[in-house]
């Protein structure tokens, strides 16, 4: 007799939750970071406000690239499977967000530091636009008819907390150290934190599974083209 190892739904919920709050968080730490230190820290060369404005002309650029995630990954999931897309992007966002904690300051290395900012702020807005949607789906193919609406809005309550955590790290942050430490190494923290974050949303998503629907179509040969 076959028992059927496919995780719970509350398992599914969890990890398609929890990947796309880290996911989110990733995104908008970097939002928090551009209002407070990236201008001085990587646009030196203007006045304050245009160098804030120029730190979050980077921060849009995740915003540019989010669809074109989408686009990217969103045929992928449909050929091979969500676990894969949403493991590959959850590593992409968070190894992106972790290496912007490295990068080093305009005053290090000149105009290639803002270059960087900008390519790893196009990479974590890659990696946005194939969580997103891998989750939702993940979560409402396993999810059965009756109750689809309800499971598939557990992944939407994700942003929300990473919106939150993002911004309550960077506030605790800038309140218990001094402007100098923050502006020297604490604002890397929770870029750093990224990783650990990364780390147990991919411990989530390595016990999940293809819906039986995606199962079923994969055995006949009948994914998309």
């Amino acid at each position: 007799m076959q028992h059927d190892r496919s995780p719970s739904m509350a398992r599914i919920a969890a990890a398609s939750l929890a990947g796309t709050a880290i996911e989110f968080y990733d995104f908008f730490v970097y939002g928090t970071a551009a209002a407070l230190v990236l201008g001085p820290l990587f646009f030196p060369t203007f006045s304050p406000l245009v160098g804030t404005l120029a730190a979050f002309g980077t921060f849009a650029a995740g915003f540019v690239s989010r669809p074109l995630g989408s686009m990217l990954f969103g045929p992928i999931g449909d050929r091979h499977g969500r676990r894969p897309v949403l493991i590959a992007s959850l590593l992409l966002t968070g190894l992106a967000t972790v290496a912007v904690g490295f990068v080093p300051t305009y005053d290090s290395i000149g105009v290639a530091a803002p270059v960087l900012l900008l390519v790893l702020r196009f990479l974590q807005g890659l990696g946005l636009g194939g969580e997103w949607g891998g989750a939702v789906l993940l979560t409402a193919e396993h999810a059965p008819a009756a109750k689809r609406g309800l499971w598939s809005g557990f992944p939407q309550i994700g942003p929300s907390i990473g919106f939150l955590l993002a911004n309550g790290t960077m506030l605790a942050l800038s309140a218990t150290l001094s402007e100098g430490e923050f502006r020297s190494w604490g604002w890397r923290v929770p870029f750093w934190g990224a990783g650990l974050l990364a780390g147990a949303g991919l411990l989530l998503r390595a016990r999940l599974t293809e819906s039986p629907r995606f199962r079923e179509l994969a055995e006949r040969g009948d994914r998309a083209a």
